[in-house]
């Protein structure tokens, strides 16, 4: 009896089973509705591309660790050293200086006496550009308007140039320059068209007065900011032997920077490219945390260098710039070309961070003349 019992256990419990098995199988099949049914399902990936994802990931997530990381790097940073941000600008830059435990400090504007000659000489120059794509083409006249427009705002300001403060040399100076471009645009509003001749004698005849303007900008701009790091190199005291300073730069504005050449004269050579930084941009002008974020990144990966290769320079110059360098010869050799290749500097490097190889050719306004 107790055979047949164990026996109809084991037929119940299997039955179970069974049933419960296609339950479930029905239960799964109705969560996925018919009109979704064409829309579940991924293509079969490559062999490999899962994989390849997986470790190119490592790569991304290194740029979110660094993030994450410079924010507490920048702020031990500030707490041990004094920075300054010398930033380009439209108004001739802009300085400030981070001391730790206290607020930032922002330098007073350059006089305004250096945008004012830089907007006169900037319309200037602006009038080849209104008239460019017309020259020599009667045709098409459709600049007419525009250059109504300008004509209207350099004479505005013409009449008030009086009024702006400026010694009076400079202010003949403008003077001439405003009344020569209106009476060019003049010229080209009476003949109706507007010839590469007469173009190129404007050009000419304005040229000396627009290189007074830019000497008289740079004198006045460079007075300023020498005066500003007197004073900041003062309030330091012994700390400026450990404050960085950092500039900004696009392609146009690298070599002869302005700011940055005047910071070079309160840091001195052994600090270029040491605690004293130029940092290309993408535009004329960046943002303060943006520096700082270069500023703290360049400071931290010295301490990787340091770390894995035994040289803290080692990681301020394109990784692997040295092994592609080798790569660029030897492949060179391959087709009969001649390397073209910087000298090969030392990490570290002292030098000025622009164009520094001497050469026949003029190098200045002045040259130029």
């Amino acid at each position: 009896m107790n055979h047949v019992i164990a026996q109809l256990r084991h037929v119940v419990v299997a039955l179970a089973l069974s049933v419960g098995a296609s339950l479930g199988a029905t239960a799964t099949a109705a969560e996925i509705p018919p009109d979704m049914v064409i829309l579940v399902g991924t293509p079969d990936p490559a062999p490999g591309s899962i994989e390849t994802t997986n470790v190119l990931a490592l790569n991304n997530s290194m740029f979110a660790l660094y993030d994450s990381a410079s924010k507490v790097f920048t702020k031990n940073i500030l707490a041990n050293h004094p920075v300054i941000l010398a930033l380009f600008s439209g108004s001739g830059g802009n300085f400030t200086l981070y001391r730790p435990g206290l607020e930032p400090l922002e330098a007073p504007p350059v006089p305004m006496v250096y945008q004012l000659l830089k907007s006169v000489s900037h319309s200037t120059m602006a009038l080849a550009q209104v008239v460019g794509p017309y020259i020599d083409n009667p045709k098409d006249r459709s600049w007419r308007a525009p250059m109504l427009a300008f004509r209207s705002r350099m004479q505005s300001a013409l009449e008030g140039l009086n009024a702006t403060d400026m010694p009076v040399a400079w202010r003949e100076n403008n003077q001439a320059i405003l009344q020569a471009n209106i009476a060019f645009m003049d010229a080209c509003i009476k003949h109706g068209d507007v010839s590469y001749a007469a173009l190129k004698a404007f050009s000419t005849t304005q040229a000396p007065f627009l290189a007074k303007n830019v000497a008289w900008a740079a004198q006045t701009q460079v007075a300023h900011w020498m005066k500003v790091l007197d004073e900041w190199k003062g309030l330091l005291g012994k700390d400026w032997d450990k404050t960085y300073g950092a500039s900004n730069t696009i392609y146009v504005a690298r070599q002869n920077n302005v700011i940055f050449s005047v910071l070079a004269q309160y840091f001195g050579a052994q600090a270029i490219n040491d605690r004293l930084l130029l940092i290309e941009t993408m535009g004329f002008t960046t943002t303060k945390a943006d520096m700082l974020q270069s500023l703290t990144r360049i400071i931290a990966d010295r301490s990787i260098g340091k770390l894995f290769f035994g040289n803290d320079r080692l990681m301020d110059y394109e990784l692997m710039g040295g092994d592609a360098r080798d790569a660029i010869m030897a492949e060179a050799a391959k087709r009969n070309l001649q390397p073209v290749l910087p000298p090969l500097v030392p990490f570290g490097s002292k030098q000025w961070p622009t164009l520094v190889t001497p050469g026949p050719g003029p190098g200045s306004i002045k040259d130029l003349r």
